[in-house]
């Protein structure tokens, strides 16, 4: 039975993972904080979901905890480690910088001597679109300079991606950084627009839009972001051996980088549009001015993700946006 690793399985991102995981008939050892940054309970109910499997076990630790890490790696003796814990949140990064130093540079580096330690045969680990920064010529290729990040939040992990590359280089360990772009659905983040949407537009509240709503981005849906990472989990980068003209495979390591992103720019007010249609509640709309450390837009060019996998996301933003508020009402009784 395959094994894989995940750290940050009470998460988001992480449970959509483990789950589909699992469902293929995976071993999974999810290592996850709960920490408080949001609703723990949420957290909590994400796992005991995973738990009705026999073949998920789990370990309640920080990533800055090596001593743990390295023990929970060594009983587990993984074939692949996927690390998705993080900080994550681009304007939580100005309130309580310190979090993601410690998170996203310290946790990452225990993270790679464990991955070291345990010999795995592929390392994937999550960045981020923000890595892209001041970039302005879309949509974002791989090979694009990421050199100007916006917020102290790319920059961890930025500096995750160039703390990786080290190691495949030193170490031989095949690595997949692979950037995520605006991702949703549900049992998503609270902190996170389409769920702080909805929150607000239910109880009557006002919701904030920034930019007065000129913002654009490529919103990806979760089942379509775990499944490209599923699938990358068996492309592993093999130094010298490019897959395409666009590979950003690196000339002195196993390493590469991958966008997951729907490859659709898509305006703010279209999605809450979307949202209205999706609730038949109309939402009063307070219009503010761009918060420091935002982008004008993303948008990925998934065309390296469909050279290794076959694949690309194509849920349309409408479907995943009812997806989601199916989900809320279902949990929240809303």
């Amino acid at each position: 039975m395959r094994k894989v690793l995940i750290t940050g399985t009470a998460g988001f991102i992480g449970y959509h993972l483990a789950q589909l995981l699992l469902a293929e008939g995976m071993a999974v050892h999810g290592y996850d904080a709960f920490t408080d940054y949001y609703d723990v309970t949420l957290k909590q109910a994400r796992h005991a979901r995973l738990a009705r499997t026999n073949a998920f076990t789990s370990t309640l630790g920080r990533v800055e905890d090596l001593a743990l890490l390295t023990r929970v790696t060594q009983d587990f003796a993984p074939d692949v480690i996927v690390h998705l814990a993080a900080q994550a949140g681009v304007r939580y990064s100005l309130e309580n910088p310190q979090s993601y130093i410690e998170s996203n540079v310290v946790g990452t580096f225990n993270v790679l001597e464990c991955a070291r330690l345990a010999q795995v045969s592929h390392l994937v680990l999550s960045s981020t679109s923000s890595v892209y920064g001041g970039n302005t010529a879309m949509p974002f290729r791989e090979t694009d300079k990421a050199d100007q990040p916006l917020t102290i939040y790319a920059a961890t992990k930025k500096a995750g991606e160039a703390l990786s590359h080290s190691y495949a280089h030193l170490w031989g360990i095949p690595t997949t950084a692979v950037r995520f772009f605006t991702v949703y659905g549900p049992w998503g983040r609270p902190d996170m627009a389409l769920f702080k949407f909805t929150r607000a537009m239910l109880e009557g509240n006002p919701v904030e839009i920034y930019n007065g709503g000129d913002l654009y981005r490529d919103f990806t849906y979760v089942s379509d972001l775990v499944e490209a990472i599923r699938l990358l989990i068996d492309v592993p980068p093999r130094k010298g051996e490019p897959v395409a003209g666009n590979d950003s495979l690196s000339e002195v390591a196993p390493y590469r980088v991958v966008n997951i992103g729907n490859s659709e720019k898509v305006r703010l007010l279209d999605f809450i549009d979307a949202l209205e249609e999706a609730l038949g509640v109309k939402a009063v709309r307070h219009y503010m001015e761009m918060q420091k450390g935002d982008v004008f837009a993303t948008w990925a060019d998934n065309s390296l993700l469909k050279s290794l996998t076959g694949f690309s996301p194509t849920t349309d933003y409408r479907t995943g946006v009812r997806h989601f508020t199916n989900w809320y009402h279902d949990y929240y009784r809303a």
